[in-house]
């Protein structure tokens, strides 16, 4: 099993790469590099195409290769898979924006998959709580159902071979289950971590150091 971990964006909302925006003491990358490197045989770490060629801006140590990302996010990914193993069954897709998703959620969409031979993916998703509204030029059309909806989150599990078959056909998504989706592919929801944000815009950085904060306080205990 084998795990790619997604750092090649360039943090346009963010307002730079924030993928090394310091967090607890540590660039932010290097929490999902450790959480992946928990629970793979390796991980394939994907960043920006200058940052191979630049000095180390952080500790490399949990990835087993570095290659340099594309201008999209599938792009990047396909970058990270083509330097996976050909003999690796189990990928895991991670963004390094989430620095909090635990080994925990990492090992539950694994076993999803493992479970079912009939499963192409697994994924992790959280009930969404607000009211959504479908708009169309600031005006409501209508209000969407939600009691069927989730908020999905990385790390996503795939088999191999149906990873590589949905990123063959080069199509763009917001996730790699789309892809998977879109080739016919099915991809199952495992519970989500309320937890487990997604680092977008500078503030964000103050919930990510207060939940690390808390945690340490927790095992302190």
């Amino acid at each position: 099993m084998w795990a790619i971990v997604v750092a090649g964006g360039n943090g346009s909302r963010f307002g730079g790469p924030k993928q090394f925006a310091p967090v607890g003491g540590r660039p932010l990358v290097e929490w999902s590099l450790e959480a992946a490197s928990a629970c793979a045989d390796g991980v394939v770490l994907v960043v920006p195409e200058d940052e191979l060629v630049a000095e180390p801006r952080f500790d490399r140590a949990g990835a087993d290769v570095v290659v340099s990302g594309g201008p999209t996010r599938a792009a990047s990914v396909r970058a990270g898979l083509a330097a996976v193993p050909d003999g690796a069954t189990i990928v895991v897709v991670h963004d390094a924006a989430r620095p909090l998703a635990s080994p925990a959620l990492f090992r539950a969409v694994i076993a999803a998959v493992l479970d079912d031979g009939q499963v192409g993916g697994a994924i992790p998703g959280v009930p969404v709580t607000d009211t959504l509204k479908e708009v169309d030029a600031g005006v409501v059309v209508a209000t969407v159902p939600r009691d069927r909806l989730v908020a999905v989150q990385t790390p996503q599990a795939f088999r191999a071979a149906v990873l590589r078959s949905a990123h063959a056909a080069g199509g763009e998504a917001t996730d790699d289950a789309a892809l998977v989706e879109q080739q016919g592919g099915s991809v199952v929801v495992v519970d989500g971590e309320p937890a487990n944000l997604k680092v977008t815009v500078e503030r964000d950085l103050a919930l990510v150091e207060a939940a690390l904060a808390d945690a340490s306080s927790q095992e302190a205990r």
